[in-house]
């Protein structure tokens, strides 16, 4: 209790520790932007709330913007004594509590805080399909939904019947249609999200591409049923058993049972929602659970968000519901950036000198492992060597041959990666690529054995160059290039995207130097890179998306 009451009132919000926590949340959001669940979630709340902070995601800007000094006012304005709600569960008496309490929080005013005035969600009157274009998704990411009731709304327990029907576990609707009877993901779910202002319905899952259009069908339809059709009692009494049966274990520990009770206050909930919430289960009627349905699930007037390949996947969904296509910061795009056009590199061959970069491979900051390039000039071009070793799990040598104006000649790499031997050997010429390849697969991580034989376009690439072409292309703000890739270890050609999307201070050797932040969508796992805004134009950093490694350049 002293120490939370010291926390409440006395917060000291340390410098150090201000900037430790943006350097973690700036580090999370950086993971979190580049996996399709969270992306999925981001903009499926921002289309059900709009401009309430409900719709409100954090993002790089309003973490780096936020400063100590926003933090303390806020903590005076906001925290409170006043209306504040103190939960304590555990072997005490309610007089040993009141005491330390007294003792705890003494000294502690201030009126409660006034209630801000939010902007009301949307309204939806018809269904809108949000298409999230990732390039290279090879699964796709569904969610639909909308709003539905106050957070003490009395349909709350035939809300929860219903949903433990429709997506609520393992025996429900969702699953076993999309998943054991069609086989086409590996869980399919629904929750309703209780909220102070109002809450939602939403129902998810994840698919291959190529079911993308079938398993939205199929989800709708389920919806549709659930508030349509009376349920079987035999269904409905499963659903109610399973409910009841579990909740005991949400309330085992003293942690467990403060939290409910704090929520069922901090909602307005009936004083007594926690003794008699099985009662109230067990209580729910078929009628109920479909006039809940009908009410609160509206396929029909639902936002629905899709993560996934859109130059895959937008024509076989444009029949089901109107569409608007963003990217993943949700910048709106047109169905022709699906499908870039792509155009060779124009090169400055002048900034393509002798250079060796070295990297520091780091995991959450410790050291783990080292990258080490060199580009040479030969008799009739350029030699990029290429090598890396990261700790137990990469060792491997790569070296690419391109001609004086920067084609593709060949590329052969060797080594272990997780300690399975790796390789390829692709040669260019005459407009073909031909070649073998053993490299891991990026879904089963299993090695597979490849042969390439096929026709490169000009311009087409290797995507072992384009570390070594970063300093010949002609960087400014805002630049972007579309560029026709051959990946040897997928046995796929495929146009990658490398866009500017801002500068930022990059510290190289304890020095800061200023670099065009660039993304880099198209691989398996999309990176980012730091390259300085001077010529040479040298990589300063790089960063994988989906994970906490860095490559730090070493001076």
């Amino acid at each position: 209790m002293e120490l939370i009451g010291d926390a409440a009132i006395r917060p000291m919000f340390s410098g150090t520790e201000v900037e430790l926590l943006r350097t973690q949340t700036l580090s999370g959001l950086q993971i979190a932007l580049s996996q399709p669940e969270p992306i999925a979630a981001r903009i499926f709340q921002r289309t059900l709330y709009g401009q309430n902070p409900y719709g409100r995601s954090p993002n790089p800007a309003s973490v780096k913007a936020a400063t100590r000094a926003d933090l303390v006012a806020f903590q005076r304005a906001r925290l409170r004594p006043a209306g504040a709600l103190l939960v304590v569960a555990g072997d005490v008496t309610l007089p040993e509590v009141r005491a330390l309490a007294l003792k705890t929080f003494r000294g502690w005013v201030g009126a409660p805080p006034t209630a801000p005035v939010f902007r009301a969600p949307p309204v939806r009157a018809r269904t809108d399909l949000i298409l999230v274009h990732r390039p290279g998704s090879v699964q796709s990411n569904i969610m639909v939904g909308n709003l539905t009731y106050l957070p003490n709304d009395p349909r709350t327990y035939s809300a929860a019947v219903t949903n433990q029907i429709l997506g609520g576990g393992a025996s429900s609707r969702l699953f076993l249609i999309l998943r054991e009877s069609k086989s086409w993901t590996y869980g399919a779910y629904s929750r309703y999200a209780r909220r102070k202002g109002v809450g939602s319905f939403e129902a998810r899952t994840e698919v291959r591409t190529e079911v993308t259009d079938s398993a939205l069908r199929e989800t709708l339809t389920q919806l549709r049923r659930i508030a349509t059709e009376p349920v079987p009692t035999a269904e409905l009494e499963a659903a109610k058993g399973s409910l009841t049966g579990s909740f005991p274990l949400t309330i085992e520990s003293a942690d467990q049972v403060a939290g409910a009770v704090a929520n069922a206050r901090l909602y307005g909930l009936a004083p007594d929602f926690v003794q008699t919430y099985r009662v109230r289960i067990g209580a729910v009627t078929a009628p109920q659970v479909l006039a809940t349905a009908r009410a609160t699930i509206r396929p029909d007037a639902a936002a629905i968000v899709i993560v996934g390949d859109g130059s895959k996947i937008y024509e076989s969904l444009k029949g089901i519901a109107p569409i608007s296509i963003v990217d993943p910061e949700g910048n709106p795009l047109t169905p022709a950036d699906l499908s870039p056009k792509v155009a060779a590199l124009d090169l400055d061959l002048q900034a393509l000198v002798p250079r060796r970069d070295s990297f520091s491979i780091t995991l959450q900051g410790n050291s783990i492992g080292w990258q080490r390039g060199l580009l040479d000039k030969t008799s009739d071009g350029f030699r990029y060597t290429e090598d890396t070793h990261i700790g137990g799990f990469v060792d491997q040598k790569t070296v690419l041959e391109m001609d004086a104006t920067g084609r593709m000649k060949s590329v052969t790499q060797s080594g272990k990666v997780q300690g399975k031997d790796a390789m390829v050997d692709v040669v260019y010429s005459g407009g073909r690529a031909k070649g073998t390849a053993s490299t891991p697969d990026p879904q089963t991580q299993q090695i597979k054995q490849v042969t390439i034989d096929t026709v490169v376009v000009e311009g087409t690439i290797d995507d072992n160059a384009v570390q070594a072409l970063l300093p010949a292309l002609k960087w400014k703000a805002g630049a972007k290039w579309i560029i026709n890739v051959l990946s040897a270890g997928q046995a796929e050609i495929k146009p990658w995207t490398l866009a500017v999307s801002g500068t930022e201070s990059v510290t190289v050797g304890g020095k800061p130097v200023e670099a065009y932040r660039t993304e880099l969508s198209g691989p398996p796992a999309p990176l980012t890179f730091w390259v300085s805004t001077t010529a040479p134009h040298l990589l300063l950093k790089i960063a994988i998306a989906g994970a906490p490694v860095d490559f730090i350049r070493v001076p």
